[in-house]
């Protein structure tokens, strides 16, 4: 585990400052000016895009799992079984060459992927805030609370606390080779299956061009084969219009099996009231969220409405692990992201603001008239609605700020304080009010007010498309398309149904296949689902007599996507996650998650039921090239490349003109973990 007084590198290094030195308290105060944030644990994995800062007071105990596994749940392989890890050497006797077969297969991923494998450090994030005495108008030039040093004329984006993290990441050598091969320029069409149909693949890319497997990878967690054939049977439009309809799609045995965790139906202020008594049973409610979300990626059958509040998660991001999430973070997925996620984001983004999970994340609570935070107030307008370049200056966050005054937290639920509200006449960007009423009601209602405004500003709208285009077509989205969703999203004021079908109707959004990569969390979910991994328990599953084998089964893989370094709602900072290829390449992440695809491939995890892997094709072929490409077909749903093909050969040591039977004479589960390192398991 890392030194945690060592800073994590960032802004520091613009200073002259390196690691193992320690700076002057003003130099500190300088890089991070927030009072109400105190230091993470610091250097992380490279690889990996976490910022080093969290909500205070300090978490409760470590919040970073690394490979070690810092007292996870594990489970062991039988001694003399199994495949051998990637860093085994060539087998004596003829099988030559796995380890260097599969990197030189996951090497082809890398290249395909994004032209270059370059391991990224996220910037440092640091956060303006403050106790300062204000009273009276804020809406003139001059700063009337004695901080004449304020940069309060300023554009936010001279002062910015955040980078916007995508197009940062996007800036380097290797976003510039992604953006050589992004679709460019588009139209709209009557409809998803029109535009489909007359949407011409021109990208390179090794995957098929095979419109139902370009929506399943991008508009669920990872293709199966029923996904697959629900969308052949529905239509492309049929099967969009069923999954934009979440409440009519029957709950899967999985979600019902969600029963077995026991605090995730309690409400806040059961939560509280229940606290001890679930400690002592071990119950940790924040991880039973993260358990249920991963449960619902992998087995539900909404799976864009799990997409959209994955989506969500990081758009508007409140992290699982802050100090308090154990109580709040639960309800706000489920009364704030999950109620809004296909609805109205305006109806959500005023939610957040009277939830008190948001509220003692960014320190709302410790707000009041003569002692302002600022916190909300920034990232309401730098991450949750405009943007760093949205138009705002420091003088709208401090107006803000102010206005926002008065609401906070007591036993457990959102309460309004009208006597530390200040009163006064505030002005941010267009949005302007007397803010005069001391009625608690009509004081808190203007704040709803702003709320929606700046949620349905013209740069809000520009953000939220940009946001939705990247995820679901490419690392550098055409402006064609962004510009035609932000028109959606102000024509309908910020529905994001009709979002989703001006995405799903455009011809970018068809000729953008492969133009992205799965992150860490999405490839292990993907990889569940097309193996086709039950939530059953298997025969060879031993009680304990502690928690159901699905609870436990789930919390393993929560535990492993933590070693992987993304999991629901896991990024510390109010950011989230970046949601770009060159912000994971991490070679260390990708045999990680190869090495879970041999474990899945010979049920390991006994928690769980599988298709044994010599069953994974009902009637394999006699020959080894043919059962390549019908365990492809099976696991990547298309045929691999002439060159991929015999490097998967050379796993098995075998010509593809071999006899084998159904576990490829042995080599069966090393040849479908290769295929699954491949860049078409890795491209959605």
């Amino acid at each position: 585990m890392a030194d945690q007084n060592v800073p994590p590198r960032g802004p520091w290094e613009d200073r002259g400052w390196t690691p193992g030195q320690h700076p002057t308290p003003d130099e500190y105060r300088d890089v991070h000016r927030s009072t109400p944030y105190v230091q993470y644990q610091g250097q992380v994995d490279p690889g990996q895009p976490h910022a080093g800062y969290a909500t205070q007071p300090a978490p409760r105990g470590p919040q970073w799992v690394g490979p070690e596994g810092l007292g996870r749940q594990s489970f062991h392989q039988p001694a003399g079984t199994g495949l051998p890890q990637l860093d085994d050497g060539d087998e004596p006797g003829g099988r030559v060459g796995r380890r260097r077969a599969l990197a030189a297969i996951g090497g082809t991923a890398a290249v395909v992927a994004g032209g270059a494998a370059l391991a990224m450090n996220s910037s440092v994030r640091g956060f303006f805030g403050g106790d300062d005495a204000v009273a009276g108008d804020a809406t003139g030039t001059t700063v009337t609370d004695g901080t004449a040093a304020r940069p309060s004329g300023q554009q936010a984006s001279t002062v910015r606390t955040y980078t916007e993290q995508n197009e940062s990441y996007m800036g380097s050598r290797a976003g510039a080779a992604l953006k050589k091969n992004a679709p460019t320029g588009g139209r709209t069409f009557s409809g998803p299956a029109a535009a489909a149909a007359e949407t011409p693949v021109t990208v390179k890319t090794v995957l098929a061009k095979d419109p139902v497997r370009h929506l399943a990878s991008r508009a669920t967690f990872g293709a199966s084969p029923k996904t697959l054939a629900d969308i052949r049977r529905m239509g492309i439009d049929g099967w969009i219009r069923w999954q934009l309809d979440p409440e009519k799609i029957a709950p899967s045995p999985a979600e019902l099996k969600l029963a077995e965790l026991p605090s995730l139906k309690l409400s806040p202020v059961q939560l509280r009231e229940q606290r001890d008594q679930l400690n002592d049973k071990g119950v940790q409610p924040e991880r039973e969220m993260v358990d249920a979300t991963i449960a619902r990626q992998i087995w539900s059958e909404r799976q864009l409405f799990e997409v959209m509040v994955d989506f969500w998660n990081d758009f508007l991001h409140v992290a699982a692990d802050f100090d308090g999430g154990e109580v709040y973070r639960n309800s706000f997925d489920r009364d704030v992201v999950r109620a809004n996620a296909l609805g109205s984001y305006p109806d959500m983004l005023v939610a957040a603001n009277k939830h008190p999970a948001l509220l003692l994340y960014l320190s709302q609570n410790d707000s009041r008239k003569d002692a302002i935070n600022e916190n909300l107030a920034r990232e309401n307008l730098e991450l949750y609605s405009v943007g760093v370049d949205g138009g705002y200056t420091e003088k709208d966050v401090r107006q803000a700020a102010m206005l926002q005054t008065g609401r906070g937290v007591q036993d457990g639920r959102y309460v309004f304080r009208a006597d530390q509200h200040y009163l006064g006449k505030v002005k941010i960007l267009g949005f302007s009010h007397a803010n005069a009423s001391a009625d608690p009601k009509k004081a808190d209602a203007v704040i709803d007010s702003y709320l929606r405004y700046i949620a349905l500003h013209p740069s809000t709208a520009q953000y939220v498309a940009r946001s939705l285009a990247t995820r679901f077509v490419s690392d550098t989205p055409p402006k064609s398309l962004v510009d035609r969703l932000a028109k959606t999203y102000t024509v309908n004021k910020g529905m994001v149904k009709p979002l989703l079908m001006t995405l799903f109707s455009s011809s970018e959004f068809w000729a953008a296949v492969g133009q992205k990569v799965r992150r860490p969390m999405e490839y292990l979910i993907a990889t569940y689902r097309t193996l086709n991994v039950r939530p059953e328990a298997s025969r060879g599953f031993k009680s304990d007599g502690g928690r159901p084998a699905f609870a436990r089964g789930l919390r393993q893989v929560h535990d492993k996507l933590r070693e992987l370094g993304q999991y629901p709602m896991g990024q510390p900072t109010p950011d989230g996650y970046p949601d770009v290829y060159v912000a994971w390449t991490s070679a260390g992440t990708m045999v990680n998650g190869w090495n879970e695809a041999a474990d899945l491939l010979n049920g390991y995890r006994t928690e769980f039921t599988y298709t044994s892997a010599e069953n994974l094709v009902a009637k394999p072929p006699a020959t080894a090239g043919a059962y390549v490409d019908a365990l492809a077909q099976r696991l990547v749903h298309q045929k691999l490349s002439a060159k991929e093909k015999a490097l998967i050969l050379g796993v098995a040591g075998v010509p593809a003109g071999a006899k084998v039977d159904a576990t490829f004479n042995g080599a069966v589960t090393a040849v479908a973990r290769a295929i699954l390192a491949s860049p078409q398991h890795h491209l959605r």
